[in-house]
């Protein structure tokens, strides 16, 4: 199952490892029609206290980190912070994508 990916802008790195992200989005009132402004702050773990108030950062969810930490920074300012060795999957667990999908071989196969 993939994991969700949001974008949007620090307004808080005042926490250790911590950051608060402010993620806008538009929708449309349904009288109305017109489009509306809606926000939601989310709490993204920054393991290197490198991201600054002002940022623009990509975050995904993740498993609990804490209580209200279910977020990790995945990128800050258009740079990826986790650089993918050649071979490797965009996966943040560590493990290579070839050994994930790869299928035991099947004895008959090897005979």
């Amino acid at each position: 199952m993939s994991r969700r990916v949001l974008s949007g802008r620090v307004v808080s790195d005042k926490m250790d490892k911590t950051c608060t992200v402010l993620v806008e989005r538009r929708v449309m009132h349904p009288l109305y029609k017109k489009f509306i402004r809606r926000s939601k702050k989310y709490a993204a773990h920054d393991g290197e206290n490198i991201c600054k108030t002002g940022d623009v950062v990509r975050i995904e969810e993740c498993p609990p980190i804490s209580k209200r930490k279910a977020w990790m920074v995945i990128e800050r300012n258009g740079e990826n912070l986790f650089p993918e060795p050649a071979g490797q999957s965009a996966d943040h667990t560590g493990v290579p994508a070839e050994a994930a999908d790869a299928a035991p071989a099947s004895p008959s196969a090897q005979a």
